[in-house]
């Protein structure tokens, strides 16, 4: 598909993409005004990363994170598909515990993903499971959250060990920078526990860790009993619900920095979350390719039923 271009001398447009027609509104406010960065921009971002963004996504239920006046205002959340919305827009019905089923939006395309994009969503956060079976991740994670007093080195020393205890158990984890505080330890697995059993490896994981390593981590996830100056292991994500800002998402943060995909050794050799954004990384993805194709391939997946 040829690249879509989205107008900068216009505030509305409606652009015929992939055969479908995408109304796009305020395309000339500042989201980030201090960067002349504007919700255009962004939109022209995620369709310029659509090729490598779109496979981590799709098939997917989207929680939705809406920012409509930029990055620095205030922000809701909607998990429900939007009505009025285009009929070609898919749904994945996810039931809830209160007997509720939400009808979440899937975003399998570029019209999709430009329509999301247009509510004011800076960040993309996706469903751990695929519509076809919600209750079954194909993936395992761990949010490496610096607390209070802790530097980003020390979530980097951090990212090293959990790294090397994942490749101990012969998985084949892969990292990213959150873009806006930690790093994301990812493993993928073959599909067959259910989200509260991944759930319960990670936390077993993220345990044992904590308490080999006391002086530099912590699995404590309430603030309060967090020892100062340690890095939690977040193992609660993969809980029921939860979610993680995608790879290549944009986040709303002072300098639009984006969740990029890294290299171990980067990790190792000191990479930061500021030197990734919104205007740079492009470049990145045409010279490096996508860095997280692993997670998306059917072999190397860990077998997790072998240890929960």
């Amino acid at each position: 598909m040829a690249r879509v271009q989205i107008p900068t001398d216009v505030n509305e447009a409606v652009l015929a993409v992939a055969g479908r027609e995408v109304r796009l509104t305020n395309l000339r406010k500042r989201f980030w005004p201090d960067l002349g960065i504007t919700k255009g921009d962004l939109i022209q971002y995620y369709a310029d990363v659509s090729p490598v963004l779109l496979p981590h996504i799709r098939d997917r239920g989207m929680v939705m994170k809406r920012y409509p006046h930029g990055a620095a205002g205030e922000f809701f959340f909607m998990k429900r598909a939007p009505v009025p919305r285009p009929a070609w827009i898919r749904t994945c019905a996810i039931g809830h515990e209160s007997g509720n089923v939400i009808d979440f939006p899937v975003i399998d395309d570029v019209p999709s993903l430009l329509w999301l994009i247009n509510l004011g969503c800076i960040d993309l956060n996706q469903w751990y499971a695929r519509c076809d079976d919600v209750d079954r991740p194909d993936y395992v994670h761990f949010d490496l959250d610096p607390g209070q007093g802790a530097a980003f080195d020390r979530v980097r020393e951090t990212a090293l060990v959990v790294r090397h205890a994942l490749e101990t158990l012969k998985m084949k984890p892969l990292v990213k920078t959150s873009g806006s505080k930690g790093l994301h330890i990812y493993v993928p697995i073959v599909r067959g526990p259910v989200q509260k059993s991944v759930w319960t490896f990670a936390k077993a994981l993220a345990v044992e860790l904590a308490a080999r390593h006391p002086g530099l981590m912590t699995s404590e996830y309430r603030v309060a009993k967090r020892p100062r100056g340690r890095v939690l292991v977040d193992y609660n994500q993969n809980a029921w619900g939860r979610t993680l800002a995608s790879v290549y998402s944009v986040r709303p943060t002072p300098l639009a920095t984006v969740s990029a995909p890294l290299e171990w050794k980067e990790v190792a050799a000191g990479a930061r979350i500021e030197e990734f954004h919104l205007r740079n990384v492009r470049r990145r993805i045409e010279k490096l390719g996508d860095l997280w194709k692993p997670l998306l391939a059917a072999r190397g997946r860990t077998d997790l039923s072998k240890f929960v």
